[in-house]
């Protein structure tokens, strides 16, 4: 794993870089908030591809115990990935929903999450 240092307007936002699985439970989505958080990041872009499919699954709780971290601790979270091949309906409206809030989105590029998380 590489973390990537971006600044811009004075907010420093770390690229997670991996080939491979990052998170694949709620304590690594956890472990690595608290890594990137001492490291005086303050914000974090992750790829969709290094976390685990069941993270997508609403249904394991996965994707909101990670996510509710990352909000508590005021930890900007962009998530970059194709998510039109999820085909839940409940996954869709969480991400659109999540979309409108400054803490956590899906975007499609990381040029789109650079830009987002630095305003």
């Amino acid at each position: 794993m590489i973390i990537q240092s971006h600044e811009i307007n004075t907010i420093k936002i770390a690229e997670v870089i991996s080939d491979t699985m990052i998170i694949q439970s709620a304590q690594d989505g956890l472990d690595l908030m608290g890594n990137v958080y001492y490291q005086d990041f303050d914000k974090v872009i992750l790829y969709e591809k290094n976390i685990t499919p069941e993270f997508f699954d609403l249904k394991t709780k996965i994707a909101g115990e990670i996510l509710q971290k990352f909000s508590n601790y005021r930890i900007g979270l962009a998530i970059v990935g194709d998510f039109d091949k999820y085909e839940s309906k409940s996954l869709k409206d969480f991400i659109f929903e999540s979309n409108k809030t400054k803490h956590v989105n899906f975007l499609k590029s990381l040029e789109n999450a650079l830009d987002h998380l630095s305003k």
